[in-house]
């Protein structure tokens, strides 16, 4: 047996069978499933699974969260549930049937930002230990920067800048490759054009036009066609302007692909494609998308900055985690990259790595409030050092919404760090390094009040977390599910105590299946027919449906469902064991309907199961119906066996012994 198998087993059951997914794929930690009824998954029991971390539901997929180990988990899952794995891509294709048109495009916008981030993040370390270089002015040097002191760190800042100019001066070219391969095009056509839109030697360079006076620009950095002219204007590190001239390519090439015979396709799909949409670029598009990019980027800037900055800070802080639960932090990408070009660096990331962090010491609190609760403890604690890594899946869908105090903790702890953060200005480099590295990509002369930022950060939503818990502020739904496990193991004292029946008593048995009922010494299984497990019948059943023979409460299932145990209001405990060897099923054909502490009458519906599957499993469905506590209980058969039973038929009685 696989490291998974069980679980994979279970999860396949609790997800609605093969029949309900309709794709799977896995990332870095998580199954990623394409459901055709979401209703259909039971989340409680999902979580149940000791391998299951966590569950949510994000841009059509649902998602359960496994860890490190999710390629075994794959590989075991797919290979029990004969399903065969897809691409992300196709997965996320075919989940775009449960999204809105909004889901979709913020969708893909992060699917188009996702393969350029970790450039991005290199940049952002490059700018930050070149601001340490030449931006700092060390007390110890005698009040001069590093550079202004040593010809070899001065060299080394230098040489840096060919990385860091590469990835924010190019920008729109990562970008308009990256739509390109999202969009299944040709990706050099994209880096073409993406270079046409930088050129250095043949546009002016978009940080130069502020400062370029519009008869030079006329002049000088013009294209003229007689009767009218075009601006040689360069969109260096502009986001929109690359993105609308990206799509503009992919599109026409999908159009030209459609209408274009094959056998000459490769010589004019390229240029129909590139050249309307360089021309695009440069008149219409362009234009367009630098106006679109500046106005975003002022209205955010005028938040950063402006009289009420400080609520513009506590507002956004609080509120990022809930827009990681929508999907609509996706948009801040395009935003904090218009904002590095236009303002030098963005406010927006300093908040969304205090984000990280706030949530992160939410769950850590709750890790060391339940840190004696294994199956809490397993979940809690990798999701808080994920969180602070910049990841806060884990912990807002495993911990944190589940349980909503910690969730608000964190959103108090970032929102106040958010308006501090935004009272000094904080402000960023680049995005990319969330959490607590997120320090690495703050400018320089901010990196101590970012420091103080991450304390609040750390502090709040820890101490929240323990007073809400320990006053029992938006506790309910953690004590819900408590109070329902601990009522399972209550109900089953309860019943155990509560059964005082006087010597004597006989108390009818009924039949809980419909078959051919037969001695127990008739069982195929020695351990049953030998009467080591107690005194009772054995029925083949000739209908799938196993109901309640007494009045009481479920003592145990087990996970498989191939068993049940019950006591009785007399204190009978019964043992019902759906066929031999099933638990080698692990489940599959089994249905339950109660659960263990449910109480239970006469003739209610107990468990399902399919005869068929069981039988073309090579297992036999012969049933052991027997009392467990025989010295307690004498069973004694009333009925002349074989013979045959139906539901409600005394079966045999159970006399109490002293």
């Amino acid at each position: 047996m696989g490291k998974f198998e069980k679980d994979a087993r279970e999860m396949l059951e609790a997800i609605g069978g093969k029949e309900n997914i309709a794709a799977v794929t896995h990332c870095a930690t998580r199954m990623r499933f394409v459901l055709n009824d979401d209703s259909k998954a039971d989340v409680k029991r999902l979580e149940k699974i000791p391998a299951v971390k966590g569950t949510f539901t994000n841009a059509g997929q649902f998602q359960a969260i496994i860890g490190n180990d999710v390629p075994t988990f794959y590989n075991e899952f797919t290979a029990i549930s004969g399903i065969e794995g897809v691409s992300k891509e196709a997965a996320k294709s075919a989940a775009q049937k449960n999204q809105n048109g909004l889901q979709r495009a913020l969708s893909m916008l992060a699917e188009i930002f996702t393969p350029i981030i970790p450039a991005i993040i290199v940049g952002g370390l490059i700018l930050g230990f070149r601001n340490i270089l030449e931006g700092v002015e060390w007390s110890a040097l005698d009040g001069k920067t590093i550079v202004e002191v040593s010809q070899f760190w001065a060299g080394v800042n230098s040489f840096l800048w060919l990385p860091g100019e590469a990835i924010f001066h190019y920008l729109p070219v990562g970008i308009v490759w990256s739509v390109t391969r999202k969009m299944g095009t040709s990706q050099i056509l994209g880096i073409v054009l993406g270079i046409c839109l930088v050129s250095p030697n043949q546009l002016l360079n978009a940080y130069s036009v502020a400062s370029t006076p519009a008869a030079e620009i006329a002049a000088n950095w013009s294209w003229d066609f007689g009767f009218f002219t075009i601006e040689k204007i360069g969109y260096q590190a502009q986001v929109i302007p690359a993105l609308l001239a990206g799509l503009s390519l992919a599109y026409l090439e999908r159009f030209w692909r459609k209408h274009i015979p094959e056998v000459v396709s490769m010589i004019f799909v390229p240029f129909l494609s590139l050249i309307p949409a360089l021309i695009l670029a440069h008149t219409v598009l362009g234009p367009i998308g630098w106006t679109i990019g500046k106005g975003i980027s002022a209205v955010v800037l005028a938040g950063l900055t402006g009289p009420v900055k400080w609520l513009f800070g506590a507002i956004f802080g609080a509120l990022y985690a809930p827009l990681v639960i929508t999907g609509l932090h996706h948009m801040t990408n395009a935003i904090d990259t218009q904002l590095i070009a236009d303002a030098g660096g963005t406010g927006l990331w300093p908040m969304i790595a205090l984000s990280n962090i706030a949530q992160g010491s939410a769950v850590l609190a709750f890790y060391f409030m339940n840190r004696h609760d294994e199956r809490e403890a397993q979940i809690s604690l990798p999701a808080a050092i994920s969180a602070y890594l910049g990841v806060t899946e884990p912990a807002l869908f495993g911990v944190n919404l589940k349980y909503v105090y910690p969730f608000v903790a964190g959103m108090i702890g970032s929102g106040l760090a958010g308006l501090f953060c935004t009272s000094f200005n904080i402000t960023a480099n680049a995005i990319g390094i969330g959490g607590l590295p997120g320090i690495l990509s703050i400018q320089a002369k901010y990196m101590g009040l970012f420091a103080i930022n991450m304390l609040i950060a750390v502090a709040v939503p820890f101490m929240l977390t323990y007073v809400f818990r320990k006053g029992s502020i938006l506790t309910k739904a953690e004590d819900d599910l408590k109070n329902g496990e601990k009522s399972q193991v209550q109900a089953i004292v309860a019943a155990k105590k509560e059964a005082q029946a006087p010597a004597g008593t006989i108390i009818s048995i009924q039949s809980p299946l419909v078959g051919h009922a037969k001695d127990l010494s008739q069982a195929q299984d020695p351990v049953f027919a030998q009467g080591v497990m107690g005194q009772g019948i054995v029925i083949e059943p000739t209908d799938g449906e196993l109901i309640a023979p007494i009045n009481g409460v479920v003592s145990a299932i087990f996970p498989t469902k191939h068993a049940i145990g019950l006591i009785s209001d007399e204190g009978v405990e019964l043992l019902m064991h759906i066929g031999m060897d099933t638990v080698n099923l692990n489940g599959q054909g089994f249905t339950a309907h109660v659960k263990q502490g449910d109480r239970v009458s006469v003739g209610d519906a107990l468990i399902s199961f399919d005869i068929e599957a069981i039988k073309a499993a090579g297992y036999p469905v012969d049933t052991p119906v027997i009392i467990t506590n025989q010295n307690d209980f004498q069973a004694d058969v009333t009925r002349k066996m074989p013979c045959e039973v139906t539901h409600g038929e005394t079966i045999f009685t159970a006399s109490k012994l002293s």
